[in-house]
């Protein structure tokens, strides 16, 4: 069995629910995930403010790979929600995000 990640650690590395599948992944994604957050770092400061959805359609990444980057930076504070919403993909509206002016 593997053993919880440290959410102590989050946002610095990605968080996972104690569930065996969830763990997996976030150590999967462990190695990349830093690199990950600096592309969509980027992506906002070259075409402004953008969704998630728009973030990983930007940089060439899946949404399930960005998502979770995206709430990272939010937590880490470098980007900030527009109070926008657009409608991704799915038809659901989705937060326009943008580099943190703080």
């Amino acid at each position: 069995m593997q053993r919880y990640l440290d959410f102590t650690l989050y946002p610095n590395i990605p968080g996972s629910a104690p569930i065996d599948t969830s763990e997996e992944a976030a150590e999967s994604m462990r190695a990349s995930a830093r690199t990950l957050r600096a592309k969509a770092l980027e992506a906002l400061r070259r075409y402004g403010p953008l969704t998630a959805d728009e973030i990983a359609g930007k940089i060439g990444k899946t949404v399930l790979a960005i998502r979770p980057r995206v709430t990272e930076l939010f937590k880490m504070g470098r980007i900030e929600d527009t109070g926008s919403r657009r409608r991704n993909d799915s038809g659901r509206r989705a937060v326009v995000w943008r580099v943190a002016t703080k």
